[in-house]
């Protein structure tokens, strides 16, 4: 979902550049802005006690990010890193807040894509639950398949990493690797010269 960028600035929202690595907010901590991606790629991830990253998800430009805690209150519930050097539009809170009030369908968009994200996330508990490999791989790709996120649009090939698949699923990226060359040898996707089509 993107906000048109005129409408944000006209509410009082202004640009920030972040360099490539750099931690744009950290889960826990309190929630003061909106952010919209603008040029870059954003992860948003949970990282454990031994530093280990789980990909919640990559923001494309034009994406928004850390939409929870404006509704709930709560604490961020992931941390995002700039996955590249990026430009961010964020507006406050309450700048935010009023322009859902004054535009319902703006809210009503928001409320389609926090919707979408939770679907997305049963799907991959509902995955996880399964346990096999190849259900939770083939699961992510389904997903961001139907949503045209990840994807080229032009040859199907999906633009991710083994590691950062690997990084959303919870499994290790050798097990997503032999996943994946069982998915291929059995017909579910194509591999070639390292590249993944579906």
């Amino acid at each position: 979902m993107m906000i048109d960028i005129d409408l944000l600035l006209a509410c009082g929202a202004a640009y920030k550049k972040v360099s490539a690595g750099e931690i744009i907010f950290q889960e826990g901590a309190a929630c003061h802005f909106y952010y919209q991606l603008v040029s870059g790629i954003v992860r948003w991830v949970n990282v454990d006690e031994e530093g280990n990253e789980y990909i919640q998800t990559l923001i494309d430009p034009g994406e928004c990010f850390g939409e929870i805690p404006l509704f709930d209150e709560g604490p961020y519930a992931a941390t995002a890193i700039a996955d590249e050097d990026a430009v961010l539009i964020r507006l406050h809170r309450s700048s935010f807040i009023q322009l859902l009030k004054d535009s319902p369908e703006i809210h009503f968009s928001f409320t389609r894509l926090l919707a979408k994200r939770v679907r997305f996330k049963f799907l991959l508990i509902k995955s996880l639950a399964l346990y096999a490999p190849e259900a939770r791989i083939a699961a992510l790709i389904n997903y961001l398949k139907a949503e045209n996120k990840n994807f080229c649009p032009k040859c199907n090939q999906l633009k991710l990493t083994r590691q950062q698949i690997a990084d959303m699923t919870g499994l290790r990226v050798e097990t997503v690797i032999r996943a994946m060359r069982h998915m291929h040898d059995r017909g579910e996707l194509v591999i070639e010269k390292g590249k993944v089509f579906c």
